[in-house]
């Protein structure tokens, strides 16, 4: 009878111990999240920090005073493909202010019978744009599997910082796609397109 009464308790201890994980892991994931709001740390996603040009949560249209308006800089897209498969950008360019968040699409297609795995290398013309060139998204972060014949289309998000050196009024962004595995090509050395200026910083 004792023995009966002793497993009797020790599974309720036990119901009353899975029961409190049970509730502590439900309250984890809010817990956590109002942890991270208040103290402002572990933001998983550069789209989340506010940025000129950006959106913040429960906004419309924040009111912006970083984008310089008076200013314009062509932005040029280019690819390049070290393999058989497509690679191109959706426009060849566009006008963008400084502080203005833009968006541009690229475009990847694998034409082999065969699964491949591939990665982006970015480079910039002229070279000092680079450190005033800020991606917000972009699919040079990862790597890619694409099955034969398969298309993906990718965002690049970015903000080109006011800080820009204004003899700076056009910037090409280059892309160099190759398969994960090869021979990884260096990124492609360009010289400043015409008209693109900026040899004094």
């Amino acid at each position: 009878m004792s023995i009966r009464s002793d497993n009797a308790k020790m599974v309720g201890k036990l119901a009353v111990v899975a029961a409190g994980m049970f509730a502590f892991g439900y309250a984890l994931i809010p817990l956590y999240k109002h942890i991270c709001e208040v103290t402002g740390i572990n933001i998983l996603s550069l789209a989340e920090l506010d940025v000129p040009g950006g959106t913040t949560k429960g906004s419309k249209l924040p009111a912006n005073t970083q984008v310089d308006t008076s200013r314009t800089i062509t932005v040029e897209f280019d690819a390049n493909v070290r393999g058989p498969w497509a690679f191109k950008p959706a426009v060849h360019s566009m006008q963008v202010h400084p502080g203005e968040l833009a968006t541009v699409m690229y475009e990847f297609q694998n034409t082999q019978n065969r699964r491949m795995s591939a990665q982006a290398i970015p480079s910039y013309a002229p070279r000092q744009a680079a450190a005033h060139f800020n991606k917000l998204e972009c699919f040079c972060f990862n790597q890619y599997t694409l099955e034969p014949g398969e298309k993906k289309q990718w965002p690049v998000a970015f903000v080109i910082d006011p800080r820009l050196s204004k003899d700076v009024t056009t910037i090409t962004l280059s892309y160099t796609f190759f398969e994960v595995g090869g021979k990884t090509p260096q990124a492609p050395q360009q010289a400043a397109a015409p008209g693109a200026t900026g040899a004094g910083a």
